[in-house]
């Protein structure tokens, strides 16, 4: 069943590949924890260095300097509000609410966990389901991509936590936002201002970056004394068995951990959606599944575990459609397939069979990566929450700056990307302060391509019907996706409507009076 993978076995634990997969987790580590240097840009980057090394090392440094971008980015998410990759968007909902509230060290310790076990699940979905769920990814056209992107906006519901009208005018902001540049399909300029650098439109970390992260500064440099107080409570927590403590309350909800896998591996087979959707749609079905969905964004250790499973279970089966089937699920993974080709190896079945040690030693180096995390993850992590709880606001707001404006910058190696950096943050602080949340809004940037290239293409290639629209009502997966779409609507309306009719009614809770029977018990008594 699986040629060559007791070679793979022997040659994967030997002491250079065990020294190439710590010092790749290590290395992604440290890119995945500068904003605008995300997992793609770092492989980009080591490219050149894979040329001096043969296939099966070459491919191991990459999965591994992967593995540890993907996770790295939840430390800035956590500690600073700034998703260091798109896939931690989700990370920043109570990771940094935790932060503020001195349980940062918690919350690094949960999303390392996390991170391990969606790691492994991924591996393992890649090693024995990997040819038979790459057949399902050829099944999605645009009208599937279109109604995942349509699925991905009834998140909107979970991120309004006052007003769902407010949540989905800041996701048509966002929405508004994905839509400078050329369009996708037919190639019209739209709302560049005269700006040729806008034409490739706004770059999602940049959106990232803006929204989150310039927020946070202002929020520093208002009120400096609610960051001390958080220090404070940090400095309290730090009590023996924190580590174990932690570790056992997320090990005690197999539930969360096995569902946030499965979507992770799922949503990562699928080509251009991978850490980007699938973190936001764990939170969302996390926050859904949950017997207290409002204490979500007010630091809840289920918000940072399951983006965090989810995003790194997208790295290996974001590799499931791309080594059976030559189709890169994620930008990143399209990096992976030039690797490949460069050394002459092909994407399919002869793969597995023909060169079946060199894929075996890729695909185990990626488990052995995964447990890597935890002891390098927990050292290093751990080491930079201490650091950074220790640095005086004072300095740690211009150091952010700093990061920030490098981090916008080195997308395009363009100036004009720091200004709408500036921009975007500005506009974030303000539509907070009207009610409107900013992850709505990047959520919209998000998902904004998926689904007008799904709706465009989708268009086209019914375009030889009568009624091309009905292609998006007719197709069966589509039906499945829609049905999907309809219960994530209108369950936040059955769960209030649910809770109406769970309180109590009569003198029991009569507002006008503000007595009920416990309040005529009181004075019976006096």
């Amino acid at each position: 069943m699986f040629p060559g993978i007791d070679e793979a076995l022997a040659q994967v634990v030997s002491p250079t590949m065990l020294a190439l997969c710590l010092v790749g987790v290590i290395a992604g580590m440290a890119v995945g924890a500068t904003p605008g240097l995300s997992a793609t840009v770092g492989l980009a980057l080591l490219l050149p260095i894979t040329f001096t090394l043969d296939p099966a090392r070459g491919l191991v440094l990459m999965g591994a300097f992967y593995s540890g971008a993907i996770y790295g980015g939840s430390f800035t998410a956590i500690l600073v509000n700034s998703p260091g990759t798109p896939s931690s968007i989700a990370t920043t909902f109570d990771g940094y609410p935790m932060t503020r509230k001195g349980r940062s060290e918690v919350a690094i310790i949960a999303v390392t966990t996390g991170s391990v076990i969606g790691g492994l699940v991924g591996v393992v979905g890649l090693l024995l389901l990997g040819p038979a769920i790459a057949d399902v990814v050829l099944a999605f056209g645009p009208q599937e991509y279109f109604w995942l992107g349509i699925f991905g906006l009834t998140m909107i519901a979970g991120l309004a936590a006052k007003s769902l009208v407010k949540g989905f005018a800041a996701g048509f902001i966002g929405l508004l936002i994905s839509t400078i540049g050329i369009a996708p399909v037919g190639g019209d300029v739209r709302f560049t201002f005269g700006f040729t650098q806008m034409q490739a439109g706004v770059p999602l970390i940049v959106a990232l970056i803006g929204f989150f992260t310039i927020p946070a500064m202002i929020d520093l440099i208002v009120d400096p004394g609610s960051r001390a107080a958080a220090m404070r409570r940090e400095a309290r927590r730090r009590e023996p068995g924190l580590l174990m403590r932690t570790v056992r309350d997320v090990l005690s909800r197999p539930v969360n951990l096995a569902r946030s896998a499965v979507i992770g591996t799922f949503v990562g087979m699928l080509p251009g959606a991978g850490g980007n959707v699938a973190n936001l749609i764990a939170y969302n079905e996390a926050k859904r599944a949950s017997k207290t969905p409002e204490e979500f964004g007010t630091g809840k250790v289920d918000g940072v575990v399951a983006p965090e499973t989810a995003n790194n279970a997208v790295v290996g089966g974001g590799l499931i459609p791309l080594l059976t089937l030559g189709i890169p699920g994620a930008p990143a993974d399209a990096v992976i397939f030039g690797v490949l080709m460069l050394h002459g190896l092909r994407p399919g079945a002869d793969l597995f069979t023909e060169q079946g040690s060199l894929t075996f030693t890729f695909i185990l180096a990626l488990g052995i990566s995964a447990l890597l995390l935890a002891p390098v993850g927990l050292i290093v992590g751990r080491g930079l929450q201490r650091a950074v709880v220790r640095t005086p606001t004072t300095y740690l707001v211009p150091a952010i700056a700093l990061l920030t404006m490098i981090g916008a910058y080195a997308v395009r190696n363009n100036p004009l990307d720091v200004v709408i950096m500036v921009a975007l943050g500005l506009l974030g602080y303000g539509l907070r302060h009207l009610g409107l949340p900013p992850p709505a809004v990047v959520l919209g940037v998000v998902l904004g391509p998926i689904i007008e290239s799904g709706l465009g293409q989708g268009l086209l290639t019914a375009s030889g019907d009568d009624q091309p629209w009905l292609s998006f009502f007719t197709r069966p997966i589509s039906i499945g996706i829609l049905a999907v779409v309809l219960v994530a609507l209108l369950w936040p309306m059955v769960s209030r409507w649910r809770a109406q009719r769970a309180r109590p009614t009569g003198p029991a809770a009569d507002p006008e009076s503000g007595r009920g029977a416990e309040g005529t018990e009181r004075e019976d008594a006096r």
